[in-house]
């Protein structure tokens, strides 16, 4: 039973590795088979290789933290309100490459020149950059909200972790921020809206279960002052 029950979750993760990190990005171009479109190109190269190299250099540095996150969802100490919230941002995460490539498939014409569709790519890759910054600095990053007991969690303030408590979220916002601008589309810019809206909805209700929970988190929220978005928030 328990070997059934490990292939069924081993062959569930293969299958969710597969469509997050293959499909999601190339959601546009699959959408509306414009192979010459070269910003849906860039789009699904950047998301890949971030995806792919961030999570190698994490694994090299802390062997458990993929093990962690993959099987992070089945962990029976996960905030309730987190496992709706992690659905909730995936949505919008699969939602806003959707949408955007229906809008072209649509209107088939550019919305945005070449220097905002630069400052876009560039937001993209500091997005990625920064996010796999923090899960690299940072063996307690998780796929989900909660105290790693099991894990010996304790407060982490190297790395990203200097400047702000949740780097790894800033990151994430980057990366959302960049995606409409960079693929054409104003609708995507609603699905972006309501995403952001959710992180930081989920980064306030992480930051006080940290304050109440974690040893140390009140004396490092105390130094670093900021949760996201250094000198506002």
């Amino acid at each position: 039973m328990m070997e059934q029950k490990k292939m069924h979750l081993s062959f569930r993760m293969i299958v969710l590795m597969v469509f997050s990190i293959i499909i999601v990005p190339c959601l546009p171009l699959l959408i509306t088979r414009r192979w010459d479109w070269w910003e849906a190109w860039v789009y699904a190269i950047t998301y890949i290789v971030g995806f792919i190299v961030g999570r190698w250099l994490a694994a090299r540095k802390h062997p458990d933290i993929l093990a962690e996150r993959a099987s992070s969802l089945e962990k029976e100490d996960t905030k309730p309100w987190d496992k709706k919230l992690v659905v909730l941002m995936s949505l919008f995460g699969l939602l806003t490459p959707a949408v955007a490539g229906v809008e072209v498939l649509l209107n088939g014409q550019p919305i945005f020149g070449l220097p905002i569709k630069v400052a876009a790519f560039l937001f993209l890759v500091a997005g990625y950059v920064l996010g796999s910054y923090a899960l690299i600095a940072n063996r307690f990053f998780s796929g989900v909200v909660r105290i790693q007991t099991d894990r010996g969690q304790h407060v982490v303030d190297s790395g990203p972790y200097r400047w702000m408590r949740h780097p790894g979220y800033a990151g994430a916002m980057l990366v959302y921020i960049a995606t409409p601008f960079l693929l054409d589309s104003w609708w995507a810019i609603l699905t972006v809206v309501l995403s952001s809206a959710v992180l930081v909805y989920r980064t306030s209700l992480e930051d006080k279960t940290l304050h109440e929970e974690l040893e140390g988190y009140r004396e490092y929220a105390d130094r670093v002052c900021y949760r996201l978005v250094p000198g506002i928030w």
